[in-house]
């Protein structure tokens, strides 16, 4: 069935506007009279926590314990405060209430881990979190492990001694075995801000680990080259397909990882490379293309990229074997945009500087992040708000503006993307004050569940 309510993360966190940080609900039935508003605001209890992931409860996941597959728990982990939210949708969708609230201490306690980012239900009904450091803001991978029915913290998943020296995001495939975990960043250096200085510093994270789902120990690691920062990762939505991408934010790569004729090993190839752009009016002479997501359609058919910087939203089509075919392309926004503070002086790909967008009379700042696509790959949409730290240095417009939520329309026959001229979120309007927008996911299941 087609999508008709949307859950996105809000943040008020780096706007200079003392509220706390929104789930809200946006109506997506084009028959509604609210259709592409706000309808409902769900206030968080406490200040400045950075909702930035959104992860279901166990019911979808649980082949274990065989429960159907109704989604009627979300799973918030904060980014900044460590904090965790568990909100009920099932009861109703429209309306959505904290049922359950985790405090950061619990999370350090039990778990010694903190800046909490990507979940997913485990197929033993537990949830899985990844996060990105230590209580003190210090560089640390792994999993936090919540019971599936309690939402207690039951410590970590990982086995002891196996911690990754940063974390973000993971996917898994059980009848593969393996889950797969990508970098990330140093937490207490990058809420400072992006400084070119540190990419020869390590603070930006460089490996894929591969682990064995069964046994919780780590088994692989690949390096994928100094300075890019992988963090999406996406298997295949065949649960049979032994094969996946990963992009990586700052080098514009993305990796294909996939089974090996070796037993149980993994290899890796790169796919696709994203050009930089030599500029001038920025803090780099290059500006690379930053991979803030990614989405397989559920038919395995396309692979779309959102890149944040450069501010487009490209669609590639995948075959086995073979690179991916870029079969659309659209600018969102970014940072090249015609008349900014930003000149092309040399761009492999663009023969001149995009015009700026402007839909419902509203001017678009900022660039992609976050997607999502509707389940029969017609509608992909995409907010564009990264990480608050990161949004007020590159997009201050943006933070000044308030987000947007837009909807792409998707040829899924010959390969295309279009802007709908029709539909626009405005998160500049918020009757707090214009907020940041980030995650999207859809009540009874989305491209990414």
């Amino acid at each position: 069935p087609r999508e008709e309510v949307a859950y996105v993360t809000c943040t008020y966190r780096s706007t200079c506007i003392d509220q706390p940080d929104f789930l809200a609900t946006v109506d997506l039935n084009p028959c509604s009279p609210h259709y592409g508003q706000v309808i409902h605001r769900l206030p968080m209890p406490n200040l400045k926590d950075e909702l930035h992931c959104a992860g279901w409860g166990p019911a979808c996941g649980c082949f274990e314990s065989g429960a159907a597959a109704k989604r009627t728990k979300l799973v918030l982990p904060c980014l900044i405060s460590s904090r965790i939210y568990v909100v009920d949708v099932g009861s109703q969708c429209r309306a959505p209430r904290i049922c359950k609230m985790i405090e950061p201490v619990d999370v350090f306690w039990k778990c010694n881990k903190g800046y909490l980012a990507v979940t997913h239900p485990l197929p033993n009904g537990d949830i899985l979190i990844a996060n990105m450091g230590d209580p003190a803001g210090n560089g640390k991978g792994g999993f936090v492990v919540l019971g599936g029915e309690t939402f207690e913290p039951k410590g970590n998943w990982e086995n002891e001694g196996e911690v990754p020296p940063s974390g973000y995001d993971f996917c898994y495939q059980p009848r593969h075995n393996v889950l797969v975990s990508s970098a990330g960043v140093v937490p207490k250096v990058a809420g400072r801000g992006f400084n070119p200085d540190d990419l020869k510093k390590g603070i930006f994270g460089r490996r894929l680990n591969v682990w064995n789902l069964s046994c919780r120990s780590l088994t692989q690691c690949f390096d994928l080259g100094e300075d890019s920062l992988p963090l999406n990762v996406r298997f295949l939505h065949n649960p049979d397909a032994a094969e996946g991408y990963v992009g990586c934010a700052l080098s514009g790569v993305i990796f294909r990882f996939y089974k090996s004729c070796e037993a149980n090993n993994w290899a890796v190839e790169e796919v696709i490379r994203i050009p930089p752009k030599d500029v001038s009016g920025w803090i780099m002479p290059k500006m690379p293309a930053f991979i803030a997501d990614l989405i397989i359609s559920p038919d395995d058919r396309f692979l779309f990229v959102s890149n944040w910087l450069h501010g487009d939203i490209r669609q590639y089509e995948l075959s086995r074997n073979c690179k991916p075919r870029l079969v659309g392309q659209v600018f969102v926004g970014g940072s090249i945009l015609r008349g900014g503070p930003v000149t092309v002086c040399r761009d492999e790909e663009l023969k001149c500087q995009p015009e700026p967008l402007v839909v419902k009379c509203k001017r678009v700042y900022g660039g992609p992040s976050k997607m999502q696509l509707s389940l029969d790959g017609k509608r992909l949409y995409a907010t564009n708000s990264f990480y608050s730290t990161w949004d007020r240095q590159f997009y201050p417009s943006m933070v000044k503006e308030g987000s947007v939520m837009l909807q792409l329309d998707v040829d899924t026959d010959n390969g295309g993307l279009t802007v709908n001229k029709n539909f626009l979120v405005d998160f500049g309007k918020e009757p707090h004050g214009p907020c940041l927008a980030h995650e999207i996911r859809f009540a009874g299941g989305d491209s990414k569940s």
